[in-house]
């Protein structure tokens, strides 16, 4: 099986989105709950192979391991939601400090063509560290969903600023796909760090407050 990182779906600008990636490789596990390490930077616009299935997936480029998915037990304390309002009274606090490589983000960028998510997170007041943002979008998927409880990760663990911080594992468990244009909520708390190993959680919920998907993940901060 082949897949390919349209340029759309773009993280860095020569490499796809972390989340996104890790969601359609994690497609290919059946389990309800699926951890991917990222191995190297996905890279765009050619032919990957998917090798495996149901308890160990590998994406490969040639020879080389891209990244790795296999089924994962996860259990996360998810703080209570935010709600619409206060998720956009939080993006109003949105700190934009990312590199230049992360510009376009299909997650966090900015687009001028609008086709990435906008999930600009922010602190919520009264609750930090937690971060909240809106998010709606007219193409869900389940990579999408991936994506979009992707990048508010880094902000609320303070990667940003730290360099080209990047996401090198990510453990998630979606519950449904929204509707189409179906307004949700993302966010984003820090679980500690390790090293230059920053740990975050992530959700996703409907504006009822529905949990709709959560994750765990690793950020690398890079060698100075």
């Amino acid at each position: 099986m082949e897949i390919t990182f349209e340029r759309r779906f773009r993280g860095p600008l020569t490499s796809a989105n972390g989340g996104y990636a890790c969601g359609r490789l994690a497609a290919f596990v059946d389990a309800d709950a699926v951890e991917v390490t990222l191995r190297l930077p996905p890279p765009l616009d050619r032919s990957l192979t998917v090798h495996g299935s149901g308890e160990r997936v590998v994406l490969l480029d040639g020879d080389a391991v891209v990244a790795e998915a296999r089924p994962a037990h996860l259990e996360l304390d998810i703080p209570p939601p935010v709600s619409a309002a206060a998720s956009e009274e939080a993006r109003t606090r949105h700190v934009r400090n990312v590199p230049a490589v992360f510009a376009e983000c299909f997650t966090c960028g900015i687009r001028d063509d609008g086709d990435g998510l906008e999930v600009y997170v922010g602190a919520v007041v009264g609750r930090e560290p937690l971060h909240a943002a809106p998010v709606t979008f007219r193409d869900w998927s389940y990579e999408v969903v991936w994506a979009a409880i992707d990048c508010p990760g880094a902000y609320a663990v303070g990667a940003v600023g730290r360099g080209e911080t990047v996401l090198g594992r990510m453990t998630a468990r979606v519950h449904r796909l929204p509707e189409i244009g179906e307004p949700c909520v993302v966010i984003a708390w820090p679980l500690g760090e390790d090293g230059r190993k920053l740990l975050a959680g992530t959700a996703l919920f409907a504006a009822d407050g529905e949990l709709v998907a959560f994750a765990r993940q690793v950020w690398i901060v890079p060698r100075s």
